[in-house]
């Protein structure tokens, strides 16, 4: 007996045709996300590029049109002003000393706490880790009085010390290691206190290298914080010697009459710079440490 032949498949076509439907709208929505992004994109670096273009022209010519682009008569005494007659080697050398410890102290003391309050148990934990998210809502700036007060009883003013040590540990360093090793699997640890690892030995071969986003994430705010910051070296340096590159620059691009707005915008590029190479290096890893670590 002759099998019946089986009817078209017509809702496979009508399935077809919805889908091609909705590929129309797909692409455009996708074309419109694009277009907002890369405005976006253009919105942030046109300040940059107003500012590269501008440490290139002269005192005059920015004074004359502050609103062009392209400088009529491109000029590097910006620079080497900067690298000969104001000893940028100098504050380039206290910068990056003071970031390089500020980030080395975090890395270290932020992930051995976050490596305590996420998987030891001890008395008061709960509570210090209360103190760690009150400390994240507290501003900065109410802690410079107390903060200059004591490192002046200890006698670090216008040392390196003052300006390194009152930062080798962030709450939000912290918070952010916590919530990373609070989701390491409990067995692997145990399998290594199992095989005779102490305490020390499980968080420096076991947890650090499961630790890398986080610790790349870590090390770039880290040093984004400590490159910028302003305050606190102006307050704790006394002396040219220990001044860093943002007191430099504010300091040092003011004229007798106005400000130096090329001075001004070649310390800014020359300020900006390792910043950028450092993120464009590690943003793979920034991006995977916010990630793992569900900060929003």
């Amino acid at each position: 007996m002759a099998q019946p032949t089986p009817a078209p498949p017509r809702p496979v076509r009508k399935a077809r045709a919805r889908g091609a439907g909705l590929a129309g709208p797909s692409r455009r929505s996708r074309a419109v996300t694009y277009t907002v992004l890369v405005l976006a994109l253009a919105a942030t670096l046109l300040p940059f590029l107003w500012m590269l273009l501008g440490s290139f022209k002269t005192q005059g010519e920015l004074l004359r049109d502050p609103d062009g682009w392209l400088p009529r008569a491109p000029t590097l005494g910006n620079f080497t002003t900067w690298l000969d007659d104001l000893h940028f080697g100098r504050y380039f050398f206290n910068s990056a000393l003071v970031a390089v410890f500020t980030v080395l102290g975090n890395l270290l003391f932020c992930s051995m706490m976050g490596y305590a309050l996420a998987k030891l148990d001890f008395a008061g934990k709960r509570l210090l880790f209360a103190l760690v998210m009150t400390m994240l809502m507290v501003p900065g700036v109410v802690t410079f009085v107390p903060l200059f007060v004591m490192v002046a009883k200890l006698g670090m003013i216008d040392t390196y010390p003052a300006l390194i040590l009152p930062f080798v540990a962030s709450p939000f360093g912290v918070f952010l290691m916590r919530q990373f090793i609070l989701d390491l699997p409990d067995e692997l640890l145990e399998a290594a206190r199992i095989d005779g690892a102490g305490q020390v030995r499980t968080f420096t071969r076991i947890v650090l290298p499961l630790c890398g986003p986080p610790l790349a994430t870590l090390a770039i705010m880290s040093f984004l914080g400590s490159w910028n910051s302003f305050l606190w070296p102006l307050v704790a340096s006394q002396t040219q010697d220990k001044y860093t590159l943002p007191v430099a620059l504010a300091l040092y691009s003011q004229g007798q009459n106005s400000t130096q707005y090329g001075l001004l915008l070649a310390g800014s590029v020359l300020v900006v710079t390792p910043m950028v190479a450092l993120f464009v290096a590690l943003q793979r890893y920034f991006v995977q440490g916010i990630a793992a670590t569900g900060i929003k």
